[in-house]
């Protein structure tokens, strides 16, 4: 009789700690890789709790299931998403990616997703080889979908994997990736701003607007820098401007031409008398608004530039 209560607690004790390592393995499959409890549950199941296995399956899964979704969901609409902004030493990137809903926009793998659209981008600017103060390209759809990831994948064949895990379409829109040497550098902003830092490096800024500017100028003030990126986003410039070769507007509220435009820090300057002040220029900028449809302007401005 006593030892089969042992065996009796025995076996109680040996299922408890089971089912307790399952259920850790469960919510650690969970927060790794954001899919659901039925999906993580049945990974596990299928591979003798090994959370790299069931990982590793989950992704497969999500690959062909995204595939498939994509090509479902293709014609619906993504008039939602996230632009980012990158900056990295003398290296800038910034990109627009769509989804169907703003739920989606806020969810932690779309993010993710932004993020590592930033960083492929940032990582063929670097490889890039130029002669001038400044390098500027634009990229469409088609172009961003085909460039290749560190895993040897392509960004289309990730949109997908995203795709299966959201659940509803999303697209690569566009990007612009700045590269700058000599005396000049970049600074980038996105509005609603998620960092405390003035000019985040090498950390991707997530926002429905976002700006990169590049400067000329000796030991240019950080919150300075920021100001103008924020000016830049707010009032939505057409170009930079000359002086003497750029008349103002002689209706302020319509002025489109930076260095005329009145400095949303403070409306009694002009940008213009806020750069000569701090003895800085702005050589070059792009702006970006999540769902905005592209001008001419817009693209002669994404145009690459030496």
């Amino acid at each position: 009789m006593v030892v089969f209560q042992q065996f009796t607690r025995f076996l109680h004790t040996t299922r408890a700690v089971y089912a307790s390592a399952e259920k850790s393995a469960l919510a650690a499959l969970r927060k790794k890789t954001g899919y659901t409890f039925a999906n993580c549950k049945k990974a596990l199941e299928l591979h003798n709790n090994d959370i790299n296995l069931a990982e590793k399956w989950l992704k497969e899964q999500a690959q062909s299931l995204g595939w498939s979704k994509a090509t479902k969901l293709a014609e619906r609409a993504t008039a939602q998403g996230l632009v980012g902004v990158l900056v990295r030493g003398n290296i800038g990137a910034m990109v627009e990616v769509n989804c169907e809903t703003d739920f989606v926009a806020r969810n932690e793998n779309f993010k993710n997703f932004v993020d590592h659209v930033s960083r492929v981008c940032a990582q063929y600017t670097e490889l890039t080889q130029f002669d001038g103060d400044l390098w500027k390209s634009g990229f469409e759809a088609e172009a961003l979908k085909n460039l290749k990831t560190p895993d040897g994948k392509s960004l289309a064949d990730h949109l997908a994997l995203l795709i299966g895990t959201v659940g509803e379409n999303a697209s690569i829109k566009r990007a612009i990736c700045f590269k700058v040497s000599n005396d000049l550098q970049l600074s980038g902003y996105a509005h609603p701003q998620t960092t405390s830092a003035i000019c985040p490096q090498n950390v991707t800024q997530l926002g429905k607007y976002g700006a990169i500017v590049a400067f000329r100028g000796n030991k240019i003030d950080e919150e300075l820098q920021k100001n103008l990126c924020q000016h830049i986003v707010g009032l939505n410039p057409k170009k930079v401007g000359e002086e003497g070769k750029d008349e103002p507007n002689a209706n302020k509220d319509e002025e489109t031409c930076l260095i005329h435009q009145e400095y949303l820090i403070d409306d009694d300057k002009t940008v213009g008398e806020v750069l000569k002040e701090n003895n800085v220029a702005i050589i070059d900028y792009q702006r970006f608004e999540c769902g905005e449809v592209a001008t001419n302007d817009d693209l002669e401005q994404a145009k690459m530039s030496n």
